[in-house]
């Protein structure tokens, strides 16, 4: 029997090499490689063609439980084996999933649970929506202790409508031409995307057949504000290595020359997206495929840096076999850390302040700024707006 996967407490990419870039205006793309394929692991794309997809996170029925609501383009479909054997990335368009609704202007797919399992050794789940999903619920119920201070709705429905906007990989100016005309190596099974040398998006497949299929799907995920200004106004940096020619004599010594200078590359554009690599994240497990964990996580939330959602696939001695990651934007970040500081200190308002060096208007203020101030009575509200 296959041992669980443990949670991932960083993202490393020690089984995967790092390749030299390529570059098309504000667009980087750095090539992850995978020397050693075992194809006991695969993913399939499934198309969805509707407007706006709701998923129902807790129940069947569409009158009843917590849902999602966005725009999904696809789906992933994850095939495995039990015993190491090789599978074929087959069945992905064959399962009539979810309903569909069309009032003749509009169009609507409703599905079950982010993640589901299909099939014996089968699992559908919606990429990089299972982050945001994640993201979106971080303490979503909100107070637990009626604290004075909160509103009504507060009290009653916690943080529902939770909201966030993102942009289409169509909108961001090159990414289209860039994923259009870079090289795909043989053995590569991802990418670090950089948007003017600001990592927009790590993503990683099992093998390179899965990666070719999906390539493009890069255009179709979604990125933050802060990325999309990125690549309207930005632009990259010109990075250069040089070969010694008084070291080299033969095809040998610059074989071994071409060699470091690869190493120095794949060092430095490591060290270029070390705001997620070897950042301390918080993980949680979705489903547990054979000796395959499928996780979703967040980095530790630093307010002045680089903040990252995502989600893996893990083989059970470790190895990253699946991720995909979204960059918070600094206004996401901001919320993110304040329900985090509201949860430790029990949701009260003042012992909260405290904490983070605020008075209890300040920290209303902040509240308000962040798009939480609906959860803070009128009252408390007004008096924090005269003192502003």
């Amino acid at each position: 029997m296959a041992r669980k996967a443990h949670l991932l407490e960083a993202i490393a990419l020690d089984n995967l090499e790092i390749a030299p870039s390529q570059v098309w205006g504000a667009v980087r793309i750095v090539p992850l490689l995978r020397r050693q394929v075992r194809y006991d692991l695969r993913l399939l794309k499934r198309n969805y063609d509707e407007d706006v997809a709701i998923v129902n996170l807790d129940d069947e029925r569409l009158d009843r439980g917590i849902k999602y609501i966005s725009y999904i383009p696809h789906g992933l479909v994850l095939s495995w084996s039990d015993d190491g054997s090789p599978v074929a990335a087959m069945g992905g368009q064959l399962i009539s999933e979810g309903k569909r609704y069309n009032n003749g202007i509009n169009s609507a797919r409703v599905m079950h649970r982010m993640a589901k399992r299909e099939a014996k050794n089968q699992l559908r789940f919606l990429p990089l929506h299972l982050a945001m999903e994640g993201f979106l619920s971080i303490h979503f119920s909100a107070p637990e202790i009626a604290w004075e201070g909160y509103s009504r709705r507060a009290k009653s429905q916690g943080l529902s409508p939770r909201v966030e906007f993102s942009f289409s990989g169509r909108a961001i100016p090159a990414l289209e031409d860039a994923l259009r005309v870079f090289e795909i190596h043989e053995h590569q099974v991802g990418v670090l995307l950089f948007i003017s040398e600001s990592l927009a998006s790590a993503f990683v497949v099992p093998t390179p057949e899965d990666y070719r299929a999906l390539h493009n799907s890069l255009l179709q995920d979604f990125y933050g504000e802060l990325i999309y200004q990125y690549g309207l106004h930005g632009r990259t940096t010109r990075l250069e290595a040089e070969i010694d020619a008084s070291k080299v004599n033969d095809l040998e010594t610059l074989g071994e020359a071409l060699a470091i200078m690869r190493s120095h590359w794949a060092e430095f554009q490591g060290f270029m997206a070390s705001n997620l690599l070897g950042r301390p994240i918080e993980s949680k497990r979705i489903y547990t495929a054979g000796g395959f964990t499928l996780q979703r996580f967040i980095t530790d939330l630093h307010l002045k840096s680089e903040n990252h959602i995502g989600e893996a696939i893990v083989r059970e001695n470790g190895e990253l076999e699946y991720l995909k990651t979204y960059r918070l934007s600094e206004a996401q970040t901001k919320r993110a850390y304040l329900l985090k500081q509201l949860a430790a200190h029990q949701w009260h308002l003042e012992a909260t302040a405290i904490s983070l060096g605020n008075t209890l208007d300040e920290f209303i203020q902040r509240l308000e700024r962040a798009g939480f101030g609906y959860l803070i009575n009128d009252r408390e509200r007004q008096k924090a707006n005269q003192k502003r």
